[in-house]
């Protein structure tokens, strides 16, 4: 034997071990094996990670013992930062043990969850912190792990928070690494609602964008420069109008539309105030006229003159009796308030709490060219009635009959796009505008026939949350839906597309995993070790048998 031949062959196979080394080191390549694709980061979110040019850190409450199908969303959570760790090394994550820090995390805003949990047969209860806090150049944000969607179970709980994971965490991170840039006017002028009533929603938006109130009065002596002056803004929201709009008024925000402006109408096209039923206990809803009938329908919608019914519906709170000197109060179900749960895979509604809105509109759509996505429907129980009418509540006393709540497809929300043509292509312009244009290439609107979609509750002169009930703590989708709808709007990236996502994911059946637990015991522990001993007791025989 050569012993230098020996040499040189361990020296060549320990320089190729090297070689190999560093060109796995220099060419590191992962690969998305699954199906549905789940570890495929989106372009938007590749986009965002590769930005980031500073250390940011990720602290997630996702450690310590709690319901095993749980430990699933820790297990996809940390596969995705892996991701983002691996796509940009700036970005360092933790996962930590919430527990006897429960009172600090509180009062952070990151509230517990409380979790069925179904365990050999017995039903208990468990906590969890289901969030994430990013931090970044001295800033944080929260990130919910967990969808608070309503949900058939909590395995379709589990499946939707899974889902949103890139939407939630790509979300946040462009917001807490990226400067506001766009700007949004609250339209004034034409008796929108008052800034009371908006505020919980412009709270939550101006985390996101630039916010500010812009006033069409100046139109009547200034029109050019009011057009102008709105078009430097890249979204208007024209909240609950209460009067008629001027020829002026409607021409500026066509030509705002037409150069590429884009619109959120909440619209009320009925009198229709629970302010008033309150106090009298009776009211008469009536339309209101707003001038805009002529606008929406060169658009290609149509908001009608009635008010809707709705089986699934919200509750009002009303006084019912005495006891002592103390006034008792208790929750009726009002069908007027109704609760829109959305069953289709726009990113706009997706996975989101029911919805409320109070006294809609039914609406239309018109065959114009325009792509129109329907956004809010009501349930299959729904009731169309004509206005004007006398609105009681002596309604509550009395059963609905559920034949006559059969018109199903009432919808009260619509997302347009496409090309827009002016509503004055073919009519004589109230004034000259500068940048006047026939038609817009490519553009989005939205129009919802409920201005208090928007409107949230006040007590003792103070704003409440919009997506929380006055009385009963329920949640709503409302400042969700209306944040998605602004974000689809201006997001140039498709982040907000990221909640569209589907994944394939499989779940146990607990149940069929309980009563057949001790057959598939044998099967895993005793059937292994019964072929192992067996294949033990033939090689024996046959070795013997050799070399006996």
């Amino acid at each position: 034997m050569n012993v230098g031949n020996t040499y040189i062959k361990i020296i060549l196979v320990v320089v190729t071990l090297i070689i190999l080394n560093v060109i796995g080191n220099s060419f590191y390549k992962r690969y998305d094996l699954t199906k549905d694709k789940r570890y495929t980061l989106s372009n938007a979110t590749k986009e965002i990670i590769t930005r980031i040019d500073e250390p940011l850190t990720i602290k997630v409450y996702l450690q310590g013992d709690f319901p095993a199908e749980f430990k699933r969303i820790q297990l996809e959570t940390n596969q995705f930062l892996e991701e983002l760790h691996v796509l940009n090394d700036n970005i360092k994550f933790r996962f930590v043990n919430p527990v006897g820090n429960t009172k600090e995390l509180t009062k952070k805003g990151l509230q517990p969850s409380k979790l069925t949990v179904k365990e050999n047969g017995k039903v208990s209860e468990a906590v969890i912190f289901p969030w994430a806090v990013i931090n970044f150049n001295n800033k944080t944000e929260n990130v919910s792990l967990l969808s608070n969607a309503i949900a058939k179970n909590q395995e379709e709980q589990l499946q939707n928070s899974i889902e949103n994971l890139e939407y939630e965490f790509t979300n946040a991170l462009l917001k807490i690494t990226t400067e506001k840039s766009k700007k949004i006017a609250i339209l004034k002028g034409s008796g929108e609602l008052d800034d009371i009533y908006l505020f919980s929603f412009l709270k939550k938006l101006g985390e996101y964008y630039k916010l500010a109130v812009f006033t069409l009065d100046p139109v009547k002596t200034n029109p050019q420069k009011t057009l102008s002056d709105l078009s430097d803004y890249d979204l208007t929201i024209i909240a609950k109008p209460s009067k008629p709009f001027s020829e002026k008024e409607k021409f500026t925000l066509d030509q705002y539309i037409m150069n590429g402006g884009k619109t959120i109408w909440l619209i009320d096209n009925v009198v229709a105030e629970m302010d008033s039923l309150m106090a009298s206990g009776k009211s008469i809803t009536f339309n209101r006229e707003l001038n805009l009938t002529d606008l929406f329908f060169n658009y290609g919608v149509r908001i009608n003159y009635n008010i809707t019914k709705d089986l699934y519906s919200s509750i009002i709170r009303l006084a019912a009796g005495n006891t002592g000197n103390q006034t008792q109060y208790e929750d009726f179900i009002w069908h007027y308030f109704p609760l829109l749960i959305s069953n289709n895979n726009n990113p706009i509604s997706k996975n989101l709490d029911p919805v409320l809105l109070k006294f809609p509109s039914s609406m239309d759509t018109l065959n114009n060219g325009i792509r129109k996505t329907i956004l809010l429907q009501s349930s299959p129980y729904s009731k169309i009635i004509g206005t004007p009418v006398n609105v009681s509540l002596n309604e509550i006393a009395k059963q609905p009959n559920k034949k006559e709540f059969n018109d199903r497809n009432t919808f009260f929300g619509v997302l347009l796009e496409g090309n827009f043509k002016s509503a004055y292509a073919l009519r004589t312009k109230p004034f000259d505008a500068i940048n006047y244009k026939k038609q817009c290439i490519d553009n989005k609107m939205v129009v919802i026939s409920d201005g208090d979609i928007i409107a949230n509750e006040t007590f003792n002169g103070e704003p409440l949350p919009l997506n929380i009930d006055k009385w009963t703590g329920q949640p709503y989708g409302n400042t969700d839906f209306l944040l998605n709808t602004v974000q689809y709007m201006l997001d140039n990236s498709g982040i907000i597309n990221l909640r569209s996502k589907n994944l394939q994911i499989q779940f146990l059946d607990k149940e069929k995993v309980f009563q057949e637990k001790n057959y598939w015991q044998i099967i895993n522990i005793v059937l292994p070790l019964a072929l192992l001993g067996m294949f033990g007791f033939i090689f024996q025989y046959f070795r013997k048998k050799r070399y006996s």
